[in-house]
């Protein structure tokens, strides 16, 4: 009974949530700090996934083939490669780190 109790308070919080959302006057939403920090959330967010990803295993720090493919993928970035050749560069040398390292 008590994962009912769960999915029970999860749809009740997540419909407070958009209720909330949808409560918000627009003159709020139009402020210069709101609209700056909407489009900067997203990228830390995704930055800060990426690195829990990449630099974690539970708790611990692990430095391992996924440090070296986000290294590379972030010089790609660096000389401006396109998107599929930054994705291809990271995807070969974490292949590659991997198969060197057993």
């Amino acid at each position: 009974m008590n994962i009912w109790i769960a999915i029970g308070a999860t749809f009740a919080g997540c419909y407070l949530v958009k209720l909330a959302g949808l409560l918000v006057p627009a003159g709020a939403l139009e402020r210069p700090l709101v609209k700056r920090m909407a489009a900067l959330l997203p990228v830390a967010l995704l930055a800060a996934l990426t690195a829990q990803q990449a630099f974690a295993d539970g708790r611990v720090l692990q430095l391992d083939a996924k440090a070296v493919g986000l290294a590379a993928a972030a010089v790609a970035l660096l000389l401006r490669a396109p998107f599929l050749v930054v994705i291809g560069a990271a995807v070969v040398v974490t292949a590659g780190v991997r198969a060197l390292t057993g």
